[in-house]
């Protein structure tokens, strides 16, 4: 299980935009904080920028042993070129159609049009939320745990993107994702207090919540990424 937060509108508090197809966050700037309400129109693409310096007042959470990722002195997050080159790329991150939700995550976006220098070469974290909620249940404190689980995970340091949508008119479907720098970051991120409580009132207020996880891909020698379902071991660093 990893960090997603962000808990969708109600299908019967959605109106669909005019043009949903290929839009992001078009509309928006991608590294500013999504706000946590129950009217949202369109899908948010977050991109935490990269160089805020984190807080040196955050208190530490123990996370699993060996699950640590790297903290630097400077308190910058730590974010290798090629992550880099992937962040600027995520720029241009869209859903391919309105169904997104309905879609296999490799076909849900338009990695085809991610484009990165073609000598580079690395393995990123994905996590996908799937999700619908139940008739009636309550919102806002579940947005109230999702801003704070958010905040927490920024502070955590290794999130490269946080996407989340809106429900598919006909099947009240949603889906978000989170990409990480790397497995650790998204299991540390996991252990945090805010994001324990957000999870835990997501289960009681789901009809459908199910986590899929991914690598995201890029080889040297091409400037194209790909998707693949998480088999085990570790994934970036």
């Amino acid at each position: 299980m990893s960090a997603t937060f962000a808990h969708p509108p109600h299908l019967s508090s959605y109106t669909a935009p005019s043009s949903l197809t290929l839009v992001g966050a078009e509309s928006r700037d991608p590294h500013s904080v999504p706000v946590y309400d129950d009217n949202k129109t369109s899908p948010v693409l977050y991109l935490p920028p990269l160089l805020s310096s984190l807080p040196d007042t955050f208190p530490p959470v123990p996370v699993p042993f060996g699950n640590s990722p790297v903290v630097t002195q400077t308190r910058l997050p730590d974010i290798d070129p090629v992550s880099l080159s992937l962040h600027k790329a995520l720029h241009y991150f869209r859903p391919k159609d309105e169904h997104y939700a309905r879609h296999p995550y490799d076909e849900a976006f338009n990695w085809d049009q991610l484009v990165l220098p073609e000598e580079e070469e690395r393995e990123w974290y994905c996590v996908v939320f799937r999700s619908k909620r139940k008739a009636g249940s309550e919102g806002q404190s579940l947005y109230e745990a999702d801003r704070l689980a958010h905040e927490e995970a920024v502070h955590n340091g290794g999130l490269l993107l946080y996407w989340y949508g809106i429900p598919d008119q006909q099947t009240g479907l949603n889906l978000a994702t989170c990409i990480w720098q790397s497995r650790k970051h998204a299991i540390a991120a996991n252990s945090r207090p805010h994001h324990i409580q957000a999870m835990k009132l997501a289960a009681a207020s789901y009809e459908i919540y199910d986590l899929e996880r991914y690598v995201l891909r890029k080889v040297s020698g091409s400037t194209s990424v790909s998707i693949e379902p998480f088999t085990g071991g570790e994934v970036g660093w």
